[in-house]
């Protein structure tokens, strides 16, 4: 049931925003509930980890994030 909540505002927020970012503690469903989201939409997706620090690097760089949204 949470689940559906946080997958339909997520993907309301997607409709207005380009870049939506789920945070929360490890192994809670973030990565499956981005992937189940990420299936409705024709756009690509890109999964961040910021466990991983060149995932944590790229987040820090503001150019990366335009070269990736342009």
């Amino acid at each position: 049931m949470i689940h559906r909540l946080l997958q339909a505002e997520i993907s309301k927020l997607l409709q207005r925003f380009p870049v939506v970012c789920i945070l929360g503690p490890r192994q809670v469903g973030k990565t499956t509930l981005a992937k189940s989201i990420a299936a409705t939409f024709k756009k690509p997706a890109l999964y961040l980890d910021l466990e991983n620090p060149l995932d944590v690097r790229r987040v820090s760089d503001p150019f990366y994030s335009i070269d990736v949204l342009s």
